[in-house]
C-alpha cells in the first residue's frame, strides 16, 4: 500500500523541480513573439524599398541600396537571436524532461542537466546580444523627415 503513496510523491516531487525551467520556456517564448515580430517589420519595411528600385533615379538608388543594406543587416542579427532562442528552448525542454525523467531511471543525470542548462543559458545571452545588435542598428538608421539633400548617410 505505501508504494503507491511513494510513487505519487516522486512525481510530485519531479513536477516540481521542473516547474522552474518551464517558466524560463515561457519567457523564451514571449521573447521569439518579439524577435518574428521584429523581423516581419523588417521584411515589411524591405519590399516597397525593394519595388521602389526598379524605378528610382541614380541618386534614390544610392539611398535605398543602402537602406536595404541596414535592414539586411537587422535580418540577419534577428535571424541569429530567434535561432538562438529556439535552440534555448529546445535545451530547456531537454532539460525539464531530463529532470522529470531523473526519479525514474536508474542513471545519474545531475552533469547532463547542468550541462544542458548552462548551454541553452549561454545559447540566449547569444540571442539577446543579437537582438542587442540588431536594436542598435535600427536607432541608428532611425530617419525622421525627408532624406538630406547633400548626405545618402543614414542618422547616425
Amino acid at each position: 500500500m505505501l508504494t503507491p503513496a511513494v510513487e505519487v510523491t516522486t512525481v510530485a516531487h519531479s513536477i516540481q523541480l521542473s516547474v522552474a525551467p518551464v517558466f524560463l520556456l515561457s519567457g523564451i517564448g514571449v521573447f521569439l513573439g518579439v524577435l518574428t515580430n521584429r523581423l516581419a517589420r523588417i521584411v515589411d519595411r524591405a519590399q516597397p524599398l525593394t519595388e521602389r528600385l526598379k524605378t528610382a533615379t541614380e541618386i534614390e538608388v544610392i539611398d535605398l541600396r543602402e537602406r536595404l543594406i541596414w535592414l539586411a543587416q537587422r535580418g540577419r542579427h534577428i535571424n541569429l537571436a530567434i535561432t538562438l532562442s529556439t535552440v534555448a528552448a529546445l535545451l530547456v525542454a531537454v532539460v525539464v524532461a531530463l529532470l522529470f525523467a531523473s526519479n525514474f531511471v536508474p542513471f545519474e543525470l545531475g552533469v547532463p542537466v547542468a550541462t544542458l542548462f548552462i548551454l541553452s543559458m549561454l545559447s540566449l545571452v547569444g540571442a539577446l546580444l543579437a537582438f542587442l545588435v540588431e536594436v542598435r542598428i535600427a536607432t541608428r538608421t532611425i530617419r525622421i523627415g525627408p532624406p538630406p539633400e547633400s548626405s545618402h548617410q543614414p542618422a547616425r
